[in-house]
């Protein structure tokens, strides 16, 4: 044999092996589609998010290498918030989903559950939820997808997102001691009524010596007319914001982060985070849902699925894990001295 097909055949079969390897490297790269009901940088979906990839990383997967992550933001807080204009957001992703054709599919709280989730039940698409505020049972009611919190037994599971209202009114009273009222404030949108359901059974099964004042507000004027009067009562110790889509009389939107900045603004009565990220626009804090560790929750959930599980025989979590978070310049301004012992057990602190 000459020296040149010699050389020639070592070359056909390197080229052969190279692209044996990128076959099978590219077989091995996971695809994650991640779809969420905020816009892409909201407060409550964007820590969830991080959450996901940061447990896929710690498990071994890598965006840069063995795994691609693909996102879409249904944005039905501020923009498509129609139930028209929410569909239409489904039907894009449901597309989407056609094409991409993930591994896992993770739903980012209820409007993307509602919509796609749902639509996917019984399908053969992998499907993980975060931040479910409805009770997955009522779901099942509209389509069957889960046999028992335990064993969903089909193609879904997921994190609920519990808020452990308990832990923050306990909190609360360990800063306010003579708290005895409390404001709290929804709307009349999906997530509001379902965060509403959660927080009447949670209040129900607790006796901090409390009353509770529950409101819902039915627009913008609303809210600000019940916040009015709220912080103008001086037996409300503390107000729970949990109003998350409010429609004012021109038709204008308010998303949570414009809520929360208004009430911080126009009013001097403490309240309490829902979740962490509101101590950040200028809330005094406390016990709030840890949204980067529901996400790491679902994260875990899509590694056991990428590495062969099946979505039925992994059980539905409660959010496991709530964050103390304060934040000290609301503390001074509402002339609060948050006990050492409690702000030392922190997980955030803005100053």
């Amino acid at each position: 044999m000459s020296k040149f097909i010699f050389l020639a055949l070592k070359a056909g079969l390197l080229l052969l092996l190279m692209c044996s390897y990128a076959i099978a490297s590219a077989q091995d790269v996971k695809k994650v589609f991640i779809v969420q009901s905020y816009s892409s940088k909201n407060i409550c979906g964007a820590p969830q998010r991080q959450g996901v990839e940061e447990s896929l990383a710690e498990h071994g997967f890598d965006a840069g290498s063995n795994l691609r992550i693909y996102d879409y933001a249904m944005d039905t807080k501020r923009v498509n918030n129609t139930p028209e204009s929410i569909l239409k957001q489904a039907e894009i992703v449901l597309a989407k989903i056609e094409e991409v054709k993930p591994d896992v599919l993770v739903l980012l709280d209820d409007n993307a559950f509602r919509t796609v989730g749902l639509e996917l039940a019984g399908s053969d698409m992998n499907i993980v939820f975060s931040g479910m505020n409805g009770q997955p049972e009522v779901y099942n009611q509209k389509k069957k997808w889960l046999n028992s919190r335990e064993k969903p037994g089909h193609n879904i599971t997921g994190v609920y997102e519990k808020l452990h209202v308990t832990d923050a009114f306990r909190v609360q009273k360990m800063i306010l001691p003579d708290l005895k009222k409390v404001l709290i404030i929804s709307d009349e949108s999906p997530t509001g009524k379902a965060v509403m359901t959660q927080v009447n059974q949670e209040i129900a099964d607790i006796d901090l010596g409390i009353d509770f004042d529950i409101k819902i507000a039915s627009s913008w004027e609303d809210y600000k007319s019940i916040i009015g009067k709220a912080c103008a009562d001086s037996e409300i110790g503390t107000i729970y914001p949990a109003a998350t889509l409010l429609t004012d009389k021109s038709g204008g939107i308010h998303s949570t982060s414009d809520i929360i900045r208004w009430t911080v603004k126009n009013c001097r009565t403490p309240g309490i985070s829902i979740n962490y990220s509101f101590a950040r626009l200028g809330m005094l804090g406390g016990a709030g849902v840890d949204f980067i560790s529901m996400g790491r929750q679902a994260g875990n959930m899509v590694v056991e699925i990428l590495k062969g599980a099946s979505p039925g025989d992994i059980a539905i979590e409660d959010a496991k894990r709530y964050a103390l978070v304060f934040n000290l310049k609301r503390a001074k301004e509402l002339g609060i001295k948050i006990p050492t012992d409690v702000l030392m057990a922190a997980d955030v602190v803005y100053k």
